[in-house]
């Protein structure tokens, strides 16, 4: 392919020389700017119909191997390690790539949360950044001098092929439940999405969670391969306390005991599964537990903000009953649950969220997430057919419902705050307003 001055699916980023893709996108398609890119100076353009310079068959798949020839290729100048699955991205990515700064390999990160990497910290815009971005973030971490590099991965970066053109080191499943099936439709869809990312990269380590029913299937589907590294929080020995958690499990062979201030039976999955892939890369056990013992709760992932309360970004049901059901074990009171659910996405599951809920807080408090175009008395009705032991309070106002929480506990209860976690706004109607739900606590408390 000729040597562009740029690379973009953007008609507005278009500069001369660069070349222009024409990718078809659910709210519009890039073929109808195709005049306006060349107007500005677009030396080609590349998509599937008549109009275009360069005819392909999968213009998304075409415009991530144009971005990875624009920046160099860099995922193969790296042990690029990519982290799917429904719940616990964020956090095993963040403590694998401690294990690997541990174990010398200079690692960039990029997650839901942040991207970072030597001489670069910046929040990131979503879970998997588009095809030119993310080679862009690669390229920068090469010219930075990292060795590697962790990612999450999200299923509709790997439906949109915005990972195609990556070559991974190392791919990671942590569990699949139920989320984002306004676009997948079924579970099966959804699940045989993300497998993509291992069958698609036979060439990657595989780490894959034995104890999730679908991290079994996934197994099954890749018997047979050597590279593969099974992991279970279940043949662990365990206890989980208030400061966190204590376990003894076997790591490259050795039985081993760690403590860390990370609480939880799924927390200590993602830790197996951050350890297993560090382990396959060759960091040491010993740089391994000293990552583990260093961890502590940060980015919204059951953060302490306050005595007894904590906020957390659970915003399926799976993710809020792995949550509850940990403070449920060190709780001497009540919990209470300030919770809402997203506009604009998976619908089905929002009375499973307040089932989950329902089972497991003692004073539910239903309010607004981010209702995006969608009207928020919808949302909470669509939540509430969920509950049946509890009559839940109502509060849409998010900032009400949380200083009425934290009004309503007691000595010994403890208040989750869930769905945002580390997000610094509300999006209501398109427009992002500023809202933590960490500053309204300390706000309220002030």
């Amino acid at each position: 392919m000729p040597r562009y001055t740029d690379v973009t699916c953007d008609s507005r980023r278009v500069v001369p020389g660069a070349l222009f893709v024409a990718i078809p996108g659910t709210h519009d398609d890039g073929s109808r700017y195709i005049a306006e890119a060349r107007a500005k100076g677009a030396a080609a353009v590349m998509g599937a119909g008549p109009d275009c310079d360069l005819r392909v068959d999968d213009p998304r798949a075409a415009f991530a191997e144009a971005c990875a020839d624009h920046f160099g290729r860099p995922s193969e100048r790296l042990l690029l390690c990519g982290v799917t699955g429904t719940n616990g991205k964020t956090t095993t990515a963040w403590l694998l790539r401690d294990m690997l700064a541990q174990g010398g390999l200079l690692p960039g990160l990029l997650t839901t949360v942040a991207e970072q990497w030597p001489g670069h910290d910046a929040p990131a815009d979503r879970t998997t950044p588009d095809a030119r971005a993310l080679q862009a973030d690669l390229a920068a971490m090469v010219g930075a001098k990292c060795r590697a590099a962790v990612m999450e991965v999200s299923s509709h970066a790997i439906d949109q092929a915005r990972v195609g053109a990556c070559r991974f080191a190392l791919t990671a499943f942590t569990n699949l439940t139920q989320d984002h099936l306004d676009y997948h439709k079924t579970m099966e869809a959804y699940f045989a999405v993300k497998a993509r990312l291992f069958t698609e990269h036979p060439e990657a380590l595989a780490v894959i969670n034995a104890d999730d029913p679908y991290g079994r299937r996934l197994l099954d589907l890749l018997a047979g391969r050597t590279n593969v590294f099974p992991y279970a929080a279940s043949a662990a020995k365990a206890a989980f306390t208030p400061a966190g958690t204590e376990a003894e499990v076997t790591l490259g062979g050795r039985r081993v005991a760690f403590r860390t201030a990370l609480c939880g039976r799924y927390n200590l999955a993602n830790i197996l599964c951050a350890a297993t892939a560090a382990q396959a890369l060759g960091v040491s056990v010993d740089a391994i537990l000293v990552a583990i013992s260093a961890a502590k709760p940060r980015w919204g992932r059951l953060e302490p903000v306050a005595p007894h309360v904590f906020v957390d970004y659970a915003h399926t049901d799976d993710a809020l009953a792995n949550v509850l059901s940990t403070l449920r074990a060190l709780t001497k009171g009540r919990i209470l649950c300030v919770f809402g659910c997203g506009g604009d996405r998976d619908r089905a599951k929002r009375p499973k969220m307040a089932a989950a809920v329902d089972r497991w807080a003692d004073v539910p408090i239903v309010t607004s997430d981010n209702p995006r175009t969608e009207d928020p008395a919808a949302i909470i009705a669509d939540i509430l057919p969920g509950f049946r032991d509890h009559k839940p309070l109502v509060e849409p106002d998010r900032r009400a419902a949380i200083r009425r929480a934290l009004a309503l506990r007691g000595e010994d209860d403890v208040v989750l705050i869930a769905g945002k976690g580390h997000e610094t706004y509300q999006e209501i109607n398109g427009v992002r307003h500023p809202f933590s739900d960490a500053e309204e606590v300390r706000k309220a408390l002030a």
